[in-house]
């Protein structure tokens, strides 16, 4: 698992030995990155990684310009390795990494994103609920974009918020945008 483009490009990302993570494949990072390129300039926004895992995504939005990333995850082995990667990269004042559960996490902020990247447990029971929360407590700018990777079964066109998704096998990514709030 390595930076496919930017400032970072071939670098390694750290990584435990953990079944509990399940990183993003890079066909599926390479093709959401492109379809974000034409969408968005990465240059200077803030970034919020929630479920983060590795980071791959956050550090790939980090290498392609964004000005800080924050990690949330609470997973001892992922957060070990978010810390490896960002001191590996000598990115750590552009890094937050929080150990807290995710809903307690976003219960509890205030801030605003341009970019969120959410990739709960496949299991994930409540993806309704997990974007309402999200773009209630006003954390993806009013331009911004919110992206969920989860089960190509899952549906999620009914949400207000809801752009579009993209298919890759078993995966799916649902992008949502606070634009489209009611």
């Amino acid at each position: 698992m390595q930076i496919q483009t930017g400032r970072y490009k071939g670098q390694k990302l750290q990584r435990a030995s953990s079944h509990a993570i399940r990183p993003c494949t890079g066909r599926v990072k390479k093709s959401l990155f492109d379809t974000l390129g034409s969408r968005m300039d990465f240059e200077g926004i803030s970034v919020l990684d929630l479920f983060a895992g590795f980071g791959s995504l956050g550090f790939e939005a980090l290498s392609l310009g964004a000005s800080h990333a924050t990690f949330v995850d609470q997973n001892v082995h992922a957060l070990r390795s978010l810390k490896a990667t960002a001191e590996k990269l000598r990115c750590g004042d552009a890094v937050t990494i929080v150990r807290q559960n995710v809903l307690r996490f976003i219960d509890t902020q205030s801030g605003t994103y341009e970019l969120v990247f959410c990739d709960p447990p496949y299991s994930w029971e409540d993806y309704p609920r997990l974007v309402s929360s999200i773009f209630e407590r006003g954390l993806v700018a009013a331009s911004g974009s919110l992206l969920i990777e989860h089960q190509a079964s899952g549906d999620f066109s009914d949400l207000p918020q809801y752009d579009f998704h993209k298919d890759y096998g078993m995966t799916r990514v649902t992008f949502f945008t606070a634009e489209n709030q009611p």
